[in-house]
């Protein structure tokens, strides 16, 4: 890929700026540039579209967003260490690399999108990717300002993501982006494609907005499920106690006996409902 935007490999970029990755900000950066294309290809054709990064390091995903033809790229960097390797990307790319210094989770991607669909693509932080992708569940509006998320996280964490009743990984995560979303793991990354590579493999995943999700309140359902997957060993009858017990679960017509882990996206928006 160097040779398709005539900037330099990555290792040269970070040797010569200093940017060892922060295990504070949840860094590991990408050296493999056809690595970083293949993610973003994974979110679709590029062309003439609005991207939003998060934590783009030394730029190695940027450059492959902006070489797949996307029209714009912003991207959101805390760490002031990495600008001037991105304001070199921004020179050869003119207009194309909005940089914005910050902290995504204070970042508004709502009013950054203003009103045009975009894309986000991008190798989150670990300490911050799950908490992010929540945000972007529960924006303002539905349908979301996103018109698709291509994410990676630990593989653990994409396993819950896409997880469905009566799997092991199925949770309060599966159930969110269940609700609300198509979600499928793409590919497995390991660690030694990473510097510096972390103790688990990772993985890519792509969501995409259901535009006509069930009708239900984010705020009960999050009451729902932090209830019956707190104590997700015992029966709902126990688990659910405290948001109405055996009497929701009769009115919502579910076995008091079951367990959270059997629940349907379905069964758990019934609950939300009738609370």
């Amino acid at each position: 890929m160097a040779a398709l935007d005539g900037l330099p490999p990555l290792r040269d970029v970070i040797a010569r700026h200093g940017l060892d990755a922060k295990k504070s900000l949840g860094q590991n950066f990408i050296l493999d540039l056809n690595l970083t294309q293949k993610v973003a290809r994974t979110a679709g054709s590029l062309e003439g579209a609005t991207v939003f990064e998060i934590g783009p390091g030394p730029g190695g995903l940027t450059r492959a967003i902006l070489a797949l033809g996307a029209a714009k790229v912003v991207a959101v960097e805390r760490d002031a260490r990495c600008l001037a390797a991105l304001a070199e990307v921004q020179a050869h790319y003119p207009g194309r690399l909005e940089v914005i210094e910050g902290d995504a989770l204070k970042t508004d991607f709502e009013a950054l999108a203003d009103g045009k669909p975009v894309k986000i693509i991008a190798n989150l932080p670990y300490n911050v990717g799950t908490q992010l992708l929540v945000n972007w569940l529960l924006p303002r509006q539905w349908p979301p300002f996103w018109s698709s998320l291509t994410l990676m996280f630990q593989k653990e964490v994409g396993q819950r993501i896409v997880a469905q009743e009566d799997d092991n990984h199925y949770g309060r995560l599966g159930v969110l982006c269940g609700w609300r979303t198509e979600a499928h793991m793409a590919f497995d990354i390991p660690p030694q494609a990473f510097t510096p590579p972390p103790k688990v493999t990772s993985t890519v995943v792509h969501l995409e907005p259901r535009l006509t999700p069930l009708p239900c309140d984010p705020a009960k359902l999050e009451r729902v499920t932090t209830a019956a997957f707190g104590q997700r060993r015992k029966m709902l009858r126990q688990s659910v106690k405290s948001i109405g017990g055996e009497a929701l679960l009769a009115r919502a017509d579910i076995d008091p006996q079951r367990r959270a882990e059997t629940l349907s996206v379905e069964e758990f928006c019934r609950l939300a409902n009738l609370l």
